[in-house]
């Protein structure tokens, strides 16, 4: 597995792709995360009205394509039809993926891939056994790592797949968080940035024998804070400047 850095740098993992030069959560954005040599990537999931696993952030379609509504009530063809290019004029026509084809994409290579599952605003009740199924099925786990900001579908992938590696997403608000995160079955704290700002954070994250990838790093300062933190993973939406600052 490589969900865990080495004592040279963190990892850095491409936040929905390379989504700095390419539109999120698309082909092109993880083609290019592997163009710039990121160590993984980070996705988000979702289930179609047809049963099938997409990758996309929002539960709505108005800010990633020109489509409006809930992605659960479109069928994979009907979504297939939208524009996803979002803000990237040099991408028009880019589809949604489904998460099968992403895994299509990574199999080759040694990147890890960050599965996010979206649970949190639609609770998607088949998600998590679809997720998993679909990594066992193709031959994925030593790749794969999920993640929820819904931490119920954190303990039901733990007991799905005892052995897989789980962050638990979070902002803001939580005390003893490690503690909580290590009781509740969690490999790692995934935390908005600024929670490294808590006292003695990373010493806690340790006693419990916890990671810490962090989101979403861009700015020069915060990659920076990040390393010298000692985080597990920075994820990011330019991951070549976060290698080369890492790497420095």
């Amino acid at each position: 597995m490589n969900f865990h850095r080495t004592k040279e740098r963190p990892l850095i993992w491409a936040h929905r792709g390379a989504s700095g030069y390419a539109p999120e959560n698309t082909l092109p954005a993880f083609k290019k995360a592997i163009e710039l040599g990121a160590d993984g990537i980070e996705l988000d999931v979702q289930l179609t009205a047809d049963d099938v696993i997409v990758v996309i952030h929002d539960e709505q379609l108005g800010r990633v394509s020109n489509g409006s509504g809930w992605v659960k009530d479109y069928t994979l063809a009907q979504l297939r039809e939208l524009d996803f290019s979002n803000r990237f004029p040099a991408y028009r026509g880019v589809r949604i993926p489904t998460l099968e084809e992403v895994y299509t994409l990574f199999a080759p290579t040694s990147m890890t891939i960050n599965v996010e599952l979206k649970t949190g605003v639609i609770f998607y009740p088949e998600l998590e056994q679809k997720v998993v199924s679909l990594t066992h099925r193709m031959g994925m786990e030593k790749q794969v790592l999920y993640s929820s900001f819904n931490h119920l579908s954190c303990r039901k992938l733990r007991a799905l797949d005892p052995d897989c590696y789980i962050g638990f997403l979070y902002s803001d608000g939580f005390m003893d968080i490690a503690r909580y995160v290590k009781e509740n079955g969690g490999n790692a704290l995934h935390p908005a940035l600024y929670n490294l700002q808590y006292p003695d954070y990373m010493r806690q994250a340790a006693e419990n024998g916890l990671d810490v990838n962090v989101w979403t790093v861009n700015s020069r300062e915060h990659i920076l804070w990040s390393i010298k933190e000692g985080v597990n993973a920075i994820i990011t939406n330019f991951p070549d400047r976060a290698l080369q600052l890492a790497e420095e």
